[in-house]
């Protein structure tokens, strides 16, 4: 029975943290999982195309994200990924298609680039 309650608290405190630090992962999923997740998308969405993340990518087309988290926060990086011309119409970046979760976890990577 306490052990019960003491899980029922942390799966409670858990959610509570993820509505107050706008968290946009999946439940329950490891910050660091959804880090690695971001990463792997970073090459199979095709980012690495245009940007570099320290020697990773195409140097020259477009920025460069290695430091990019210590620009932009996870919910300025979420919004970007969403729909980048809604952010900086002239920007010459395409609108990829990504689910929820995808976006959640690019950004994550993202926002852990400092």
């Amino acid at each position: 029975m306490i052990r019960e309650r003491t899980r029922a608290g942390t799966l409670g405190a858990m959610a509570l943290a993820a509505l107050l630090f706008g968290a946009p992962r999946a439940f329950g999923q490891p910050e660091a999982q959804l880090v690695q997740e971001g990463r792997r998308l970073f090459i199979d969405a095709g980012c690495d195309g245009c940007h570099t993340i320290g020697k990773v990518g195409t140097q020259g087309m477009a920025s460069d994200l290695s430091q990019v988290g210590a620009k932009y926060d996870r919910a300025d990086l979420t919004k970007w990924l969403q729909d980048p011309a809604a952010q900086k119409p002239i920007a010459h970046m395409p609108k990829i298609e990504l689910g929820k979760n995808e976006v959640a976890a690019l950004a994550a990577y993202l926002s852990s680039m400092r």
